[in-house]
């Protein structure tokens, strides 16, 4: 993209920063967020993007242009996990002052979350017309922060006529931020914790590369329409969480312990048809994509990651996980 007046909003998160710093050379970005982490947003200035203090919670938009033609909405108040009425009321109202804002923007993406789904088995690939509901034991709030601001979207892309697009993100990880879900457990297995997996099988999602991400924030863009278009957005292979926390282990040689037990992070694998017909196929295969992810994120660990990767791609065997798999 070039020469457009882009919005963001989350923008230290892990899916509005590495968008905000790659479209920020060639077009005027600017990036909303609460700016707790203030080297987070030196280096967003530093690469070019305006940034701009915003706090769902209480925030106006008063000084903010309005002449954005594209946005990007990431931004969530997740709760705390019990006042379900104010993560609604904040979420609903945080995306309705972003949208009446920005309603002359040729497209808005609302970055949601396959939690909004009605849990089915862990084999069920979700639909984008599947029930919704959502269950996240782990933080209860946070299905209902991801509905209530879909709502907002549906309703006023079609009271604005505003071209938008509902994208329900499986889990994206990378170098930015702190890395995502996959990196967030390899510091479990660092510290030596024991990382909770279902008693019989595991849990299944679809990890999405940074490098993906940023790729297809554009040709969603493209996709928005009025009403509202609705897609699954997530990689296209299906991981298990065990395999991930066992290949974490052998590219690492760092010790896994799995819990087994009946409290788990549920995660959900997605069936992919309409946003592959649409904007087409992911290109980082997952093992790849950890591999690179640890390597610059983990220095002590990058000769052993690469030995393993050259190894792996010669078809020789280095060493399996170490992890305890009982």
């Amino acid at each position: 993209m070039q020469g457009k007046k882009i919005l963001v909003t989350g923008g230290t998160g892990q899916v509005a920063r590495p968008v905000a710093e790659a479209l920020a050379p060639d077009n005027e970005v600017w990036c909303l967020g609460r700016f707790g982490d203030r080297a987070a947003r030196k280096d967003l200035e530093e690469r070019g993007a305006h940034t701009f203090t915003w706090d769902m919670a209480a925030g106006e938009l008063d000084g903010l242009p309005d002449d954005f033609t594209h946005v990007l909405h990431s931004a969530v108040h997740r709760g705390d996990g019990t006042d379900f009425d104010t993560t609604a009321r904040v979420n609903a109202a945080g995306t309705a002052r972003l949208m009446t804002h920005c309603a002359t923007a040729e497209a808005f993406l609302y970055v949601s979350s396959g939690v909004v789904y009605n849990r089915a088995d862990r084999t069920h690939r979700y639909r984008e017309t599947d029930p919704l509901g959502g269950a996240a034991p782990w933080l209860p709030t946070y299905p209902v922060a991801k509905l209530s601001a879909e709502g907002v979207v549906r309703g006023l892309s079609e009271a604005l006529a505003l071209p938008s697009v509902i994208a329900r993100l499986n889990i994206a990880y990378g170098v930015h931020g702190h890395g995502g879900v996959p990196m967030i457990l390899f510091n479990q297995m660092r510290e030596g914790r024991a990382c909770a997996v279902p008693r019989e099988g595991q849990n299944y999602c679809n990890l999405l590369h940074v490098d993906d991400l940023v790729r297809q924030v554009p040709l969603l863009w493209e996709a928005a329409r009025a009403p509202a278009r609705v897609l699954n957005w997530g990689g296209d292979e299906e991981v298990g969480i065990t395999d991930l926390l066992e290949y974490m282990s052998a590219l690492t040689g760092v010790p896994v312990r799995l819990d087994r037990g009946d409290l788990s992070r549920e995660t959900a694998v997605f069936d992919h048809s309409a946003r592959r017909a649409l904007i087409g196929d992911c290109t980082v295969g997952w093992q790849a994509g950890i591999a690179r992810t640890m390597a610059e994120l983990f220095e002590e660990y990058r000769d052993r990651i690469e030995e393993y990767v050259d190894a792996h791609a010669a078809g020789t065997s280095l060493a399996q996980p170490a992890g305890d798999r009982g």
